[in-house]
């Protein structure tokens, strides 16, 4: 088998489980020889080796069994840069790279000094938020040990001695007062939960998905601890769940009267940002 024999054969094997079998299988066979794609494109005749062509059937395996790719391969892309991921956190979504963007813009033209990222997961919120905005000084919090340790491995490699990690439930371990808060907290309803994709059911953290009853059980805690800790002229920016613009909106109209609650919506025109403007 060469490397254009083993393309064909995993976009085959990969068909009728995977939306993208061709992309998922030249991702594995590049992890696998640690190549890129242009390397395969031109030794597309190379032959592998028995072990590496043992290794590729393994991970084609895992991947029909719904197993993610980025798992399986050890890194997600978010905006221009690759992250670390493992099962300990959260495969990182193009819907979270538009509440960075999102926030960013706020922060810009309001001079924040200060960023919360809470619940970090993989980093990759607060690692943008240092790469964007290199004057603001920001912190990353998550309750899981394991993702925290993932968290600071990136931070290591994209954004070297910007970031400071505490591990602590939401914001119980931040003093405040804080300029911008931006989360991405577990938004999954109990009633959705069970009609998830397997290999978002089966593989990703529970704990970085399960929002209660609601899917707002975590926000409204997050909400309740922010009154005392966002700055007067702060703002927080938030990822919902698509149906949950109206009663998200609601709920921070209720801990902070005073502001300018927006829900926005992602590129496919689904609610996804609650947007928390104090005036």
């Amino acid at each position: 088998m060469n490397i254009q024999s083993a393309l064909l054969d995993g976009r085959s094997q990969l068909t009728p489980h995977s939306p993208t079998p061709e992309l998922d299988a030249r991702l594995l066979l590049e992890h696998l020889l640690d190549v890129p794609y242009s390397y395969l494109v031109v030794h597309h005749d190379q032959p592998l080796t028995a072990e590496q062509e043992q290794q590729y059937r393994q991970l084609l395996q895992r991947a029909e069994q719904q197993e993610p790719i980025p798992y399986l391969i050890g890194c997600a892309p978010f905006f221009d840069f690759d992250l670390h991921v493992t099962p300990a956190v959260l495969i990182p979504r193009p819907e979270t790279e538009q509440l960075v963007e999102t926030a960013v813009t706020w922060a810009r033209q309001h001079n924040a000094q200060t960023a919360v990222d809470v619940g970090t997961g993989s980093g990759c919120i607060a690692i943008a938020l240092a790469r964007f905005l290199p004057e603001v000084q920001v912190t990353a919090v998550d309750i899981s040990p394991a993702a925290l340790a993932v968290a600071q491995q990136n931070a290591q490699q994209l954004a070297p001695d910007r970031i400071q990690f505490q591990q602590s439930d939401l914001l119980q371990a931040v003093a405040g007062p804080v300029d911008l808060i931006v989360a991405n907290l577990p938004y999954v309803t109990t009633g959705e939960w069970q009609s998830l994709a397997d290999g978002v059911k089966l593989h990703e953290p529970a704990l970085a998905l399960d929002g209660g009853e609601d899917g707002l059980e975590l926000i409204r805690r997050l909400l309740e601890q922010a009154v005392t800790r966002l700055h007067p002229n702060g703002a927080i920016f938030l990822e919902i769940g698509w149906q949950q613009g109206q009663s998200a909106q609601a709920l921070a109209q209720r801990y902070f009267p005073e502001a300018s609650v927006t829900v926005l919506p992602d590129y496919a025109g689904h609610d996804r940002i609650v947007k928390i403007v104090i005036e």
